[in-house]
């Protein structure tokens, strides 16, 4: 029989890291997510009384907050998933040279066109396409290869050209320019 330490470490070092590895590749659905957690509390709550009807000791919420916020530092798992996901886009913006990136550079963006509201791609990058505008908006952009930076959309002081700039940007001919394109325009 563990201890209520025993269970929360149980908890957080299997429950919750089982699902890590196809998380950082897929979004879980929401009701996958609700039956791992449904898991989890029983562990935590419950452990080894199975039929045991003991209410929680407190509520999922606030288990999942951190310890040095007063939580038991429970991983929520749809922003693990989200995180995870995002990690994605740093990885595709700065061509790192591994075989799924050169794959999409390749099969969707040849035409130096950037992904920016149009979804195409495969299930799998159209499901990390859904979080896009999120990563723009936690990022700001450092030109190194040009070819990967909008210039109206991408973030680089505190908000994208289109928005602290409005007005030029209503006269902009192409709202989807890269950078590197817009160097090359004299006009």
């Amino acid at each position: 029989m563990l201890s209520q330490a025993g269970r929360l470490e149980l908890t957080n070092a299997v429950f919750t890291s089982l699902p890590t590895f196809y998380m950082c590749s897929l979004e879980l659905p929401k009701a996958v997510i609700k039956q791992i957690d449904k898991y989890r509390k029983n562990c935590l709550w419950q452990g080894g009384e199975i039929n045991a009807r003991k209410p929680p000791k407190a509520a999922w919420k606030l288990v999942c907050i951190a310890k040095k916020d007063g939580g038991l530092g429970v991983l929520d798992l749809g922003k693990q998933n989200e995180a995870l996901l995002l990690k994605n886009f740093f990885k595709f913006f700065n061509r790192l040279d591994i075989p799924w990136v050169n794959l999409i550079w390749e099969k969707y963006y040849s035409n130096e066109k950037l992904p920016n509201h149009t979804k195409k791609g495969s299930f799998w990058w159209r499901d990390n396409l859904k979080l896009l505008q999120k990563f723009k908006s936690l990022t700001t952009v450092k030109p190194g290869d040009e070819k990967t930076c909008h210039f109206w959309m991408d973030r680089w002081q505190q908000q994208p050209l289109a928005d602290s700039v409005p007005e030029l940007y209503s006269f902009a001919k192409n709202k989807a320019i890269s950078v590197q394109k817009a160097l090359q325009h004299d006009d």
